[in-house]
């Protein structure tokens, strides 16, 4: 079709690709200039998706010939492919990133690199028709490339709803069976962000399957306006709570004594008692929602310390706690041998018979 009926068109759909570009550009250079005034060392462990961030955001510089020549049909070509043929990825790559990043699940690095080889060898082609002056595709294999795009959009489609699966079972971990600390895994974060693809695909799709300048242009402003919306949800530190509370009570605790191996000893063995105490005897383990603070709570130290002696000497929070479930369920089921085993999990602490399974499985695992 088409691209203009005339110099004004052109004029809009240039100016609305500038805005979109200018606003990537942007993101980019406020999400990396931009930290928390939390020491360095910590700013991995705060903004994990920020490198991969600022990276995907300065991809989009590739789509400039657009920009300077809406009217040259390589680059309208590369600029209407560009969405549908990686958005996917990248939702799907930093939904790994950051998510993956926090459950400390490595394998999401294959995964991305995987997904990272099949976009690139897409895109590629368009890149260098566009940004070359001769252009290196013909009017036919233009064509080809088309389906191409259109197959890689649909496979990264099922790779991003991959990774929101899997975001989807982190969240539902975190809120009912306690295999992560919830200051480290934000679940408002998450519920923020899990839908975005999905927002995305009323977005990307229409001007690439339609042909359509137009809509491409509209989807121009749009994707603007989601960029400086996107860029307000991630700046905040998510994960900041716990770092900073464990910063301010380990500085104030140093200055307050100079401790000796016997007092650290003491220490330790002190809260080991108290810890002791309220979840195993006073069987604080039986509330299904039980969090590392409601365990500090009933301790003479703070947070950082409690934390640091169930690492220590307990095998960890959850470790402890899904243990001391474990061997309930066990006492439970012998002394009452008519309970399904529904109940004689939601009886011991857990959510459902299905968190007993798993936390089984990861105690065993880590056993």
């Amino acid at each position: 079709m088409q691209l203009s009926d005339g110099l004004n068109y052109y004029y809009f759909s240039g100016v609305s690709a500038a805005v979109y570009l200018t606003t990537c550009w942007v993101f980019a250079a406020v999400r990396w200039f931009h930290t928390c005034r939390e020491p360095k060392e910590h700013h991995d462990y705060l903004f994990p998706d920020r490198k991969l961030l600022v990276v995907i955001y300065l991809c989009a510089s590739v789509l400039l010939p657009y920009v300077l020549n809406p009217a040259s049909p390589s680059a309208w070509m590369l600029w209407k492919s560009y969405f549908p043929g990686t958005y996917y990825f990248y939702g799907g790559a930093l939904f790994f990133c950051f998510f993956g990043t926090v459950k400390r699940w490595e394998r999401w690095r294959k995964t991305v690199h995987f997904a990272s080889v099949i976009t690139l060898a897409a895109m590629l082609p368009l890149v260098l028709n566009a940004w070359l002056p001769n252009g290196i595709m013909g009017a036919d294999m233009t064509r080809i490339w088309y389906f191409v795009i259109a197959a890689v959009g649909v496979f990264m489609m099922g790779y991003c709803g991959v990774a929101m699966w899997q975001t989807l079972r982190w969240m539902r971990e975190t809120r009912d069976e306690n295999y992560s600390n919830p200051d480290d895994f934000s679940m408002e974060f998450a519920r923020r962000v899990w839908l975005l693809p999905v927002v995305m695909t009323l977005l990307v799709w229409p001007p690439f399957l339609f042909d359509s300048p137009v809509l491409m242009a509209a989807m121009n402003l749009l994707l603007s306006v989601f960029n400086v919306v996107l860029l307000i949800f991630v700046l905040p530190a998510w994960r900041r709570q716990a770092i900073v509370v464990e910063t301010e009570e380990t500085v104030e605790e140093l200055a307050e004594e100079t401790t000796t191996e016997a007092t650290i000893e003491e220490r330790e063995q002190k809260i080991i008692k108290e810890i002791e105490h309220f979840v195993r005897d006073e069987q604080g383990y039986l509330d299904a929602h039980l969090k590392l603070e409601n365990v500090v709570a009933h301790c003479s130290y703070s947070r950082s310390y409690v934390s640091k002696v169930f690492q220590k000497h307990l095998g960890g929070f959850s470790h402890y706690v899904n243990s001391l479930r474990l061997s309930h369920y066990d006492h439970y089921m012998d002394n009452h041998p008519q309970a399904t085993k529904e109940t004689a999990a939601q009886e011991s602490g857990f959510t459902s018979y299905n968190a007993y399974y798993k936390a089984k499985e990861r105690v065993e695992e880590e056993n």
